[in-house]
């Protein structure tokens, strides 16, 4: 096997190379086995005072007491109930009521204020508009619309004739026609 060896420089003796080669290859295993880190990568150990939490531990403490202060409260209320005769009071005198309603009530009475007063305001005051003058004028209007015009207004009205003609179907219902119904029926004839 010697003679099959390959070393990587030329040698005089194989066989002694290769057991050189090989002791020297088994040394530097071993120290790589038993090599140290020279960084230490470990990480820090814990200190006690946080493995431990004590505050944690005291505030649980503190919550167990306090559940058992309010069971043995609960516990002698359900014993003194248990004593009881048992009479149950259902009567509440307390009357629902807003709180908010005194200050509602004197925001009311304080708008019902300002609005009579603004009441007296309005009807204190005097218009400013003169509706007598206004129809005075709208009479002159007429008088003189009248007085250009060729044929007087209202005549029309006045000469319309108050006759009145009943039909044969007309009086069963004894429903008199007005006077366009007979101008309506003058025209046709």
């Amino acid at each position: 096997m010697h003679r099959s060896y390959q070393p990587m420089k030329p040698v005089t003796n194989r066989y002694l190379q290769r057991r050189w080669d090989q002791s020297s290859y088994e040394d530097h295993r071993r120290k790589v086995n038993f090599a140290q880190p020279i960084v230490d990568t470990r990480g820090m150990k814990t200190p006690a005072h946080v493995q431990l939490k004590l505050k944690k531990l005291q505030l649980q403490d503190e919550r167990l007491s306090i559940i058992d202060r309010d069971n043995r409260f609960l516990a002698s209320k359900l014993a003194e109930i248990a004593r009881s005769p048992g009479l149950v009071d259902h009567r509440n005198p307390y009357q629902q009521r807003s709180l908010n309603s005194d200050k509602r009530r004197e925001e009311f009475l304080l708008v019902s204020r300002q609005n009579q007063a603004i009441f007296q305001r309005i009807t204190a005051r005097q218009s400013d508009y003169r509706h007598q003058l206004w129809l005075d004028d709208w009479e002159r209007t007429e008088r003189r619309r009248n007085d250009i015009a060729r044929f007087p207004r209202g005549l029309p009205r006045k000469q319309k004739s108050e006759r009145k003609v009943k039909f044969a179907s007309a009086e069963s219902n004894e429903q008199p026609e007005t006077s366009s119904s007979t101008d309506s029926t003058d025209r046709e004839t």
